[in-house]
């Protein structure tokens, strides 16, 4: 399975960020009295999507009172005191340290906006600065749609400065559902690298998804006839 450019993730991929966003949102949602229950079913359904997106559709599932603007300005606020302590998630940093040094190609795509993207990398500048491009799909105006269309994955294989011939032979790491359809519509493979819980509730894993593993450490390179780790 030849693999000729790598796309990443970040939310819940590289960064451990999701807990962080699901504190934003239940504070912003006991602000505001919201009579449900923040659950694992609501959330897994808002992972991945763009700003905008998610927070009109926490708005609908939680019933708050609020415009998607305001909910978006009151969770930044508390994001922005979050974000800067996210951790890097087991595996990640070997990963893309190895792609990087390998030579193969590899970009970021992300949902985040670029003033949410440069928050959650202030502490983890170097490791970033190992692709050689972002697309910040909540703000880009080239993508269009957010996942799960397949518009964040096309710009982004689009501005490698050799693009891959072959979509097929693009490799996407993923968390979310929505993340995971996004990378299949756009005719890549994906390997998906979903919240623990998310193998209690195997109707969330996407169908055709290229494979499941429960940590990019479990990711082998030489199975996508990519370079092998030296150790």
């Amino acid at each position: 399975m030849y693999i000729s450019h790598v796309l990443f993730d970040m939310d819940g991929l590289i960064l451990d960020t999701e807990p962080l966003y699901t504190a934003a949102t239940v504070q912003v949602a006991e602000k505001h009295g919201s009579p449900v229950e923040y659950t694992w079913n609501l959330k897994v359904q808002q992972m991945g999507l763009p700003r905008m997106d998610l927070a009109r559709k926490v708005i609908s599932d939680l019933q708050l009172p609020i415009s998607p603007e305001q909910y978006i300005r009151e969770t930044v606020e508390i994001q922005e005191t979050l974000f800067p302590g996210a951790k890097l998630l087991p595996g990640a940093e070997r990963l893309i340290n190895h792609l990087a040094e390998s030579g193969v190609p590899i970009a970021l795509a992300t949902s985040s906006p670029r003033d949410s993207y440069l928050v959650k990398t202030r502490n983890h500048q170097e490791l970033f600065k190992k692709f050689l491009h972002v697309v910040n799909g909540s703000d880009d105006p080239e993508v269009k749609h957010g996942k799960p269309s397949p518009d964040i994955f096309l710009v982004c294989s689009s501005r490698f400065s050799s693009p891959p011939l072959h979509l097929e032979n693009c490799l996407v790491f993923e968390d979310s559902p929505a993340g995971v359809k996004a990378a299949l519509s756009a005719g890549m493979k994906c390997v998906m690298v979903p919240d623990s819980r998310m193998f209690s509730t195997p109707e969330y894993i996407p169908t055709g998804v290229t494979k499941v593993i429960p940590s990019l450490e479990q990711f082998l390179p030489a199975e996508f006839e990519l370079p092998e780790y030296k150790s």
